[in-house]
């Protein structure tokens, strides 16, 4: 009978200690869904200090209507299908928006070509835009540092695999600066504060990140505009999110709602 009994009160509390840890794992999946939909850590904010997008640039202040005509854009989204490092289709008219005011633009990471065939189709007429990528047969030249992950070393790569883009064949082409070569090898002296918007999406490992983020500041002209994509928190692009935490430190970087866009506006 005392067997029975206490077999009765271990079953309880090994029950007891199941519902406990299931409700440990519930709460913990309902906090970092919910910091994930608000774009934060699951005990406090990330960093990076957050704006909203009309802070961004006043184009997208918002009229009566949502917004307004001045945001019109010629766009391809990409809707429920999956591309190889490809923005949100929120982030594409973003860049897309901010083209068309910049004379001058430079990306690192041409990936599909989609952000230069976006950009060459609202920027200015006379606007010219550069952007480089690894060509499949330099990828042997990537340089992994110390601190970064093999995954995003495996993502750099895949998306180095083209030598055709979305721009390809296209009028827009004959505006597109195409460089190929690896982006910490990359002599950036050419284009020092040429760029009036600059966009870094290459590697996301976190060596990268720091060299392409270093001759972006130096690449954007006085009071132009760069543009990170990616910081989404550390489960998602490790590389990119401690290397802009860093750098945050020094220079007034500000994260843009409602997209994985990290800002900073040189000053004028």
């Amino acid at each position: 009978m005392n067997f029975l009994l206490l077999l009765s009160r271990m079953t309880g509390w090994i029950v007891a200690a199941l519902l406990g840890i299931a409700c440990v794992v519930l709460t913990v999946r309902v906090l970092a869904d919910r910091a994930h939909r608000k774009q934060q850590g699951l005990f406090g904010a990330w960093p990076i200090t957050r704006i909203r997008l009309h802070e961004l640039d006043p184009v997208f202040t918002a009229g009566a209507f949502g917004p307004t005509v001045a945001t019109e854009v010629a766009f391809i989204g990409r809707g429920p299908m999956m591309v190889p490092g490809g923005t949100s289709d929120a982030e594409a008219w973003v860049l897309a928006v901010l083209a068309k005011g910049a004379d001058c633009l430079f990306e690192f990471g041409t990936c599909t070509g989609k952000t230069a065939y976006l950009w060459g189709r609202n920027a200015p007429e006379n606007s010219a835009i550069a952007t480089i990528t690894l060509a499949p047969s330099q990828q042997h030249e990537y340089v992994k540092g110390p601190n970064d992950t093999d995954e995003d070393t495996k993502f750099a790569l895949n998306e180095s695999a083209f030598d055709a883009f979305l721009y390809t064949g296209t009028p827009t082409a004959n505006r597109v600066q195409q460089l190929y070569g690896d982006s910490k090898q990359f002599d950036e002296t050419p284009f020092l504060g040429w760029a009036d918007l600059v966009f870094v999406d290459g590697s996301h490992a976190q060596s990268y990140v720091e060299s392409d983020s270093t001759k972006a500041m130096r690449i954007v002209k006085p009071g132009g505009l760069v543009l990170w994509h990616d910081y989404a928190g550390p489960g998602h692009a490790p590389g990119v999110f401690a290397a802009l935490n860093a750098l945050a430190n020094t220079v007034p970087l500000r994260h843009v709602d409602g997209t994985t866009f990290v800002m900073w506006r040189r000053p004028a």
